[in-house]
């Protein structure tokens, strides 16, 4: 059995809240959600939002949720790989010229780094006390914002069943019939290998290999090809778990070994041109009209979809251990070269799907 690195990684780091808090108490925002409003319509109705993903239209439904709720507002977003994102931002910072005003990435460890080098906002929106301690910083630079979560998906018109389990993966009847995003492309993908590794071995990476599965770039991308007709890919454990059917695609957890979940983190930028657009943005993100949309919240107070529990009970996964794992980069990078010696460098361009 291949050592993992993931245990490694969750005794060596700490959490997305864990860094030391300064003197000074951030206060949370006072102005009610139209007060907010008013103020980022009378500095200029825009927020410039970067958010990670892998598809241009991702995020569309927030856009579409922020603008019907905020009218005189524009929310221009921008959809990419976070790890994309991050970069540029870097190099906005060290131009002095940042453009963006809101950052919502999946590279978790970004956040303290730039909260040290003071570039966050210490900006705590509506219902920041509400939101789980573990998913916050203590000063207000970043907070979660919305909860993502792998699981095990499958096209119930070219299969019978879902998959309950990781090792179903391996079972002949998957051969040539799986699409799976490159682990060494995307650390919540590695992070689910590695857990996977963790349980079964090797043994399990070398099942898999034998059924020959479809390697993309992208989280969105298999749940893409599995809706579409013409496809022989039938499932995947590598993109989004959603607690209802979309089309044809129906959802599971798995049984055998943990899933992977964690609290999709945004931030505002100190020398974001839009602060007010970007307060207000944040604010809605984690006000009841959105936060309770049916999944995951980070917000303690909002109650657990039916049939599942609130994210820090729910059994067969622990939120704050991703956060955790991307911490150790060096780690990080261990793992992901073991998977690329298996699989190659991944192919594809991202996150734009046109090899469907």
């Amino acid at each position: 059995m291949r050592f993992t690195l993931s245990s490694l990684a969750l005794s060596a780091c700490v959490s997305l809240a864990a860094a030391a808090p300064s003197k000074t108490a951030v206060k949370q925002e006072t102005r009610s959600i139209d007060e907010i409003y008013a103020a980022a319509v009378a500095e200029g109705g825009v927020v410039t939002l970067w958010h990670g993903g892998d598809e241009k239209a991702q995020q569309n439904s927030l856009k579409t949720a922020f603008e019907t709720r905020f009218p005189k507002m524009t929310l221009n977003l921008t959809v990419d790989l976070s790890k994309y994102h991050d970069t540029n931002i870097d190099s906005q910072i060290a131009a002095n010229n940042v453009y963006v005003d809101s950052v919502i990435l999946q590279t978790l460890h970004d956040y303290p780094r730039w909260k040290q080098q003071g570039v966050l906002l210490n900006y705590a929106p509506l219902n920041f006390d509400k939101v789980y301690p573990e998913f916050k910083d203590a000063d207000a630079a970043y907070t979660g914002l919305f909860i993502i979560s792998w699981g095990l998906a499958a096209n119930l018109n070219k299969t019978s069943t879902v998959p309950t389990s990781f090792q179903d993966f391996t079972k002949p009847e998957y051969k040539d019939k799986l699409v799976l995003t490159y682990p060494n492309d995307d650390d919540a993908v590695l992070y689910q290998f590695e857990i996977i590794l963790k349980k079964f071995g090797t043994k399990w990476f070398d099942a898999l290999l034998a059924n020959n599965p479809r390697w993309v770039r992208g989280t969105q991308t298999p749940g893409t090809i599995l809706g579409t007709a013409n496809t022989s890919s039938v499932a995947t454990f590598t993109g989004s778990y959603s607690f209802a059917s979309r089309g044809s695609v129906s959802y599971a957890l798995p049984t055998d070994a943990n899933f992977v979940s964690w609290p999709q983190t945004g931030a505002i930028l100190k020398k974001a041109p839009h602060p007010e657009g970007a307060k207000l943005l944040h604010s809605f993100m984690l006000s009841d009209e959105y936060a309770k949309g049916g999944g995951w919240s980070v917000r303690s107070d909002v109650a657990a979809p039916t049939g599942a529990k609130k994210i820090l009970q729910q059994p067969g996964t622990d939120a704050t251990a991703f956060a955790k794992f991307m911490a150790d980069r060096a780690s990080v990078e261990r793992a992901r070269f073991f998977y690329e010696t298996k699989l190659g460098t991944a192919q594809g361009l991202s996150p734009l799907i046109d090899n469907l």
